[in-house]
């Protein structure tokens, strides 16, 4: 609003940049245009001040679809005053020459005046739109249709009345139908939801159908190797028993082989011992056949003295000796004895003459 300073009678009114100032004294244009300073006498002075600022108008109004479906509509105009002489004779916007305010309330008349508009052209258009289709396609159509009918009402025009622009915020049905119709949209997106969810449950049991069939095989293979294994471990402990029956028969044939070649040695040697043997005891028996009997009682009484037991006291009495030769005597000496005689090796016997 303008600024109003007051000097005894006078009176000065400083206007702003964004508003037009008209001063009339006694019928004629004193004062026009807009940022203007003047003095003035409030008793003559009739003054009006028109706002040139883009104005909001929010806007907020329910219609009726074509279904008779209750529908709001939550909107937005800005407009300006495009001629402020035209709008000054149509509206009253004169102050107070004392306080600078205004005597009425013109923009909310004005404001009236293009909500009504607005609101007239948005009813026209949803009486003839189903509210499907004015929920998709509300928005843009309402926006268009106020637009346009306000640009083109001949009473704003004349008023003096620029529209700049309009803006729909939002098409919206009451809340129940609203609810009713996200309710199909709900079960549909719920439904595919729970479409995705089985889809993905039967992936889920496919894949472990598959594991399981990737586990069994696996097992299958295991075993199948484990049989390759233990046929490999039966055959190779096959070929270490018969390799090792087979070295140990080579073993038990060495060891016979060379208990038979020791068993010949010993034979041979033994048979040649026994010929030795034999070929000196005909000897010493020829030797001993020229002998006398004194010479041979010594030897026999030697060798019998050499396989005795070993005596540690022998004790001899005279009847012992007189029974030894008695018997000594009884049996005729020695040539029984001697003619007795152990035989030779080599098939043939000799005795001892007892002549000799």
């Amino acid at each position: 609003m303008a600024d109003i300073s007051k000097v005894l009678f006078l009176r000065h009114l400083r206007g702003t940049p964004t508003a037009h100032i008209r001063h009339l004294r006694g019928g004629r244009v004193v004062h026009d245009g807009i940022g203007l300073t003047f003095w003035y006498r409030p008793r003559t002075a009739v003054i009006s001040e028109i706002p040139l600022d883009d104005r909001e108008l929010p806007l907020l109004f329910h219609a009726r679809t074509r279904d008779f479906q209750d529908i709001a509509v939550q909107a937005t105009v800005t407009f300006r005053i495009a001629d402020p002489a035209v709008a000054s004779n149509r509206l009253d916007f004169g102050v107070d020459p004392e306080k600078g305010t205004w005597r009425t309330s013109p923009l909310d008349q004005l404001a009236g005046l293009i909500t009504e508009t607005a609101q007239q052209h948005a009813f026209d258009l949803l009486a003839q739109t189903a509210l499907t289709d004015a929920l998709v396609s509300g928005v843009p159509a309402v926006r268009a249709r106020i637009h346009e009918g306000l640009v083109g009402d001949q009473r704003l025009a004349e008023t003096g009345i620029a529209v700049v622009g309009v803006r729909v915020v939002a098409v919206r049905p009451e809340a129940d139908m609203e609810k009713a119709l996200r309710t199909p949209v709900r079960e549909q997106v719920q439904t595919e939801a729970d479409r995705a969810t089985y889809s993905r449950r039967v992936v889920s049991v496919e894949q472990e159908r598959r594991i399981a069939e990737n586990e069994m095989q696996n097992q299958i293979e295991l075993a199948r190797r484990e049989e390759q294994l233990v046929t490999q471990r039966g055959a190779n402990d096959r070929l270490r028993a018969s390799q090792k029956a087979a070295a140990e028969r080579i073993a038990v044939q060495a060891q016979a082989e060379g208990t038979r070649v020791s068993a010949s040695a010993r034979a041979e040697a033994t048979r040649l011992i026994g010929a030795a043997e034999g070929e000196a005891e005909t000897a010493r028996v020829a030797a001993l056949r020229d002998l006398d009997r004194s010479a041979v009682i010594a030897l026999a009484v030697r060798d019998l003295a050499g396989n005795l037991p070993e005596i540690n006291t022998l004790a001899i009495t005279p009847d012992l000796v007189t029974t030894l030769l008695a018997r000594l005597a009884g049996t005729g000496g020695l040539a029984p004895a001697l003619s007795r005689a152990p035989a030779v090796p080599g098939g043939r016997s000799e005795s001892v003459d007892e002549g000799s």
